[in-house]
């Protein structure tokens, strides 16, 4: 028993679904349960109809008609005319009609996960429909039928408990019924039957949860890189595949933002030792990176750049030392609105941390701060992170930058930066 996720950019399109077919095939013959992504970018395109909604610019129908345009036309590329996806589709996005033609009322995460999920029930469908169409036995799971969250919208904690039970039962007869259970990720459902996401790029989670309950051999991502990476491809040319990691090793990559795996993801899967294997759908020969009870070995320097960053300076009004009670209130606020802290420094008489340029969260998590404390920021960071660093990764990496932040531990270094600004002749 196998589990395979497939994230946005393996079924962006008609040509990318179809190669999802292709590698399908060669396991017709085994029992496997998928999960899948929304197709492409339209997680992002239905956060664009979520702030038109909520600010009521008057565009939301016009992003949302064009995004279901999108979806309408890569139907056409893979099915004929009169196929049944059409309507299944068309009721699926309905659901965002229902929400958007009345004035937003609702707590915004709320909205957006009635909104946003809505991107995986329709990928779902159409990869669901297409397998079928290719004579590969495939029954489509509401994955809410399984994943049981709690009402922490955007960020649902997993009742593992009934999720476990929903699965235990759920499943089994499905995959003795048919060659692929297909089914969603990113989203689950509460005992009151509303939508909830278990966070952004949440559907490597969403495949974990399910390989813990089915006690699966293995698990797959399928990426559009060879494997897990000591960078990104994107930022640096000169990369290398890590061909074999520890959970352990994982864990503390993914903790430091690197991207190629959901950070909740490795727990699960741990929990039942099985090994999880991170593949190309560009090249499903190649043997990609396997994630298991692997013995610690000697990694090589793994660079993580997360953008967007702010420094938050928080001091007390008073000259009045940062003392425990201090910094019990402001973690109790950080958790409150859902702020990760990347980084953070104790001093006499401040309190500084790095987060991710969240905006809205931010806005309010500020205002309740200056209630009490003088806080000042710096945007638009940086934040750098080197996993088994080596000192001229480092000072490569720090050309052109000035460092705000640093920190160093064992085998890792973070600091914060920002670009030097070029000066014009007139600024000397």
């Amino acid at each position: 028993m196998k589990v395979f996720k497939f994230g946005g950019a393996s079924i962006e399109d008609a040509e990318a679904i179809k190669n999802v077919g292709d590698i399908l095939q060669s396991y017709k013959d085994e029992n496997i349960l998928i999960v899948v992504s929304a197709m492409g970018k339209t997680t992002n395109a239905l956060e664009v109809v979520l702030e038109a909604y909520t600010s009521q610019n008057g565009k939301a129908f016009e992003y949302y008609e064009a995004l279901k345009a999108k979806h309408i036309e890569t139907l056409k590329q893979l099915f004929p005319e009169h196929h049944e996806i059409y309507a299944i589709v068309n009721d699926a996005f309905v659901e965002i009609e229902w929400v958007i033609e009345e004035p937003p009322q609702d707590d915004y995460d709320y909205l957006y996960d009635q909104i946003v999920s809505v991107g995986e029930l329709v990928s779902s469908r159409i990869v669901a429909a297409y397998l079928n169409m290719l004579d590969l036995k495939t029954v489509w799971l509401d994955a809410r039928d399984v994943i049981r969250t709690n009402n922490t919208y955007r960020d649902g904690k997993v009742d593992w408990e009934v999720t476990n039970q929903n699965g235990s039962e759920i499943l089994p007869p499905l995959l003795k019924e048919n060659n692929f259970v297909l089914t969603q990720g990113f989203i689950g459902g509460t005992s009151e039957n509303f939508t909830t996401t278990l966070g952004r790029e949440g559907s490597d989670y969403s495949a974990a949860i399910f390989s813990y309950i089915l006690n699966a051999s293995n698990m797959t991502i399928w990426k559009d890189v060879p494997g897990i990476l000591t960078g990104d491809p994107r930022l640096f040319d000169h990369v290398s595949k890590i061909d074999r990691l520890s959970y352990k090793e994982a864990i503390e990559m993914t903790y430091y933002g690197a991207k190629v795996i959901h950070p909740k993801t490795i727990k699960p899967i741990q929990n039942k030792s099985i090994p999880l294997y991170v593949k190309s759908f560009k090249n499903p020969e190649g043997e990609g990176t396997i994630i298991s009870n692997e013995s610690e070995v000697s990694y090589p320097p793994v660079v993580v750049v997360e953008t967007d960053q702010i420094l938050l300076h928080i001091s007390t009004r008073d000259f009045s030392f940062v003392a425990e009670h201090h910094l019990g209130y402001l973690f109790r606020l950080f958790d409150k609105y859902r702020i990760k802290v990347n980084m953070m420094q104790n001093k006499a008489i401040s309190f500084s941390v790095c987060v991710t340029n969240q905006a809205k969260r931010l806005k309010k998590l500020i205002a309740e701060l200056e209630e009490d404390f003088n806080v000042r920021t710096d945007e638009g960071l940086e934040l750098l992170t080197i996993r088994h660093y080596k000192p001229e990764v480092l000072n490569s990496l720090l050309e052109g930058k000035i460092i705000l932040f640093e920190e160093r531990i064992q085998e890792t270094i973070q600091v914060v930066v920002k670009d030097i600004p070029v000066m014009r002749r007139k600024d000397w």
